[in-house]
């Protein structure tokens, strides 16, 4: 008797769902939460450094050199009387920092402009523009208190002289870099030189001139605590109090002012930042980020 054997066939398991990916706007909220989470552990990380240079590097005794940061925070920073003439004293270091920066905007625009269409003009101020860079401005504050004296004035000048030399190099550069064919198109429909100059080299040159700005900024806000630390006469800026705060040894105070400087820094540095991102954001890869 012949035995028939029964193949059954294994019921097939069920697939596991695919996971659907991700949406256009479920990345973007992804990748932007990770962008604002790394500022924010850098500066938690830092809040943790200094409490361990404070506490566990610093004898008491010696604590004052570096108070902890909740300490400048009850004792300067929410302080009205403390912070009410630190706060002045920016606005000054500001409006310096704004007279400097609009001046040497001024000059280094005009200066690559000149440089970038004649050969002898190039040669006659690029050394002098190198050597502002590389002379430390220190070395100048004597000189500039002699002849202009020890007020706002020579503040003006110090900005001046600190943030020039990075708007000069990126519009002579920003103007070299034009194609050549697009000059070869104004030259055929015979434009002129101001209309070539509006409507084609200073437009190109606006990625790089603006960089050049966004270098400046900070600069100039350098310059401007470095002239109110020499030049103390007329209103104080934030740098003379910074060296009213080393004489006296108020620590507190002097990371207060410190703190609200390097704020006021990073805002104007953000500033131009934006101001880059809105004018060439949407053709140029310099404001896209």
């Amino acid at each position: 008797m012949a035995s028939t054997t029964t193949t059954r066939k294994a019921a097939p398991t069920a697939a596991p769902a695919a996971r659907s990916a991700p949406s256009p706007a479920e990345r973007s909220r992804r990748s932007g939460l990770g962008r604002a989470l790394v500022p924010v552990l850098s500066v938690l990380l830092g809040f943790a450094a200094w409490y361990a240079v404070s506490y566990l590097l610093l004898a008491p005794d010696r604590r004052f050199l570096l108070p902890p940061p909740h300490e400048v925070l009850t004792e300067s920073l929410l302080n009205p009387d403390r912070l009410r003439p630190m706060l002045e004293a920016l606005a000054v270091t500001a409006r310096h920092t704004a007279l400097g920066l609009c001046a040497s905007t001024f000059i280094g625009v005009v200066a690559g402009i000149l440089m970038s269409r004649s050969r002898v003009v190039e040669q006659v101020v690029f050394p002098y523009a190198v050597m502002l860079q590389v002379i430390p401005v220190l070395a100048l504050v004597p000189l500039i208190g002699i002849w202009f004296g020890y007020g706002s004035f020579s503040r003006t000048i110090v900005c001046t002289i600190i943030s020039l030399f990075p708007i000069i190099t990126n519009t002579h550069f920003g103007m070299r870099s034009i194609d050549r064919s697009l000059h070869e198109m104004f030259t055929l429909g015979r434009a002129s030189g101001p209309r070539r100059l509006l409507s084609l080299e200073l437009p190109a040159a606006l990625p790089s001139i603006l960089t050049g700005l966004r270098i400046a900024s900070g600069q100039a806000v350098v310059g401007a605590i470095i002239g109110d630390m020499f030049f103390a006469q007329g209103e104080a800026g934030i740098g003379t109090l910074l060296a009213s705060f080393q004489a006296q040894l108020r620590s507190n105070d002097m990371v207060a002012a410190i703190f609200l400087a390097s704020l006021f820094g990073v805002t104007v540095f953000g500033l131009f930042a934006l101001i880059t991102r809105l004018a060439v954001g949407r053709w140029h890869t310099s404001g896209s980020r």
